[in-house]
């Protein structure tokens, strides 16, 4: 069985959130390679185990899968359709340990940088 893990994505600093605000992000279930990386490969071997929790001062705003499309592309498909959806800003190249930083790209244009706020298998 592939080892899928429970990535926490919080707020970094950005314009309006001088501090980051851990009250806002994701919570992703994915598989990772053993460099942090997302598996693309794995995922499409169990694509029904990649969740995507999008969160807001604690309650869940939004649920929906991880995806991974053409040219590595991986899109946090929410169920609120298509302009909740997020994007993932070079996510095939990076990895997801605790204290890195990775961007996300909605729909409307706007790209939000989190921090990687702790991994853990599940």
């Amino acid at each position: 069985m592939i080892q899928f893990h429970h990535i926490r994505l919080e707020l970094a600093r950005e314009p309006g959130h001088p501090a980051g605000d851990p009250t806002e992000g994701y919570d992703i279930v994915a598989p990772l390679d053993a460099d942090g990386r997302l598996d693309g490969e794995a995922l499409r071997t169990e694509p029904d185990r990649g969740h995507v929790r999008l969160f807001s001062r604690g309650g869940t705003v939004e649920t929906g899968r991880l995806q991974h499309g053409p040219g590595g592309r991986w899109t946090l498909d929410l169920e609120g359709g298509d302009a909740a959806d997020a994007r993932g800003f070079r996510f095939e190249d990076e990895r997801f340990v605790a204290g890195e930083y990775v961007s996300l790209s909605l729909p409307s244009g706007e790209q939000h940088t989190y921090v990687v706020a702790r991994v853990a298998p599940v």
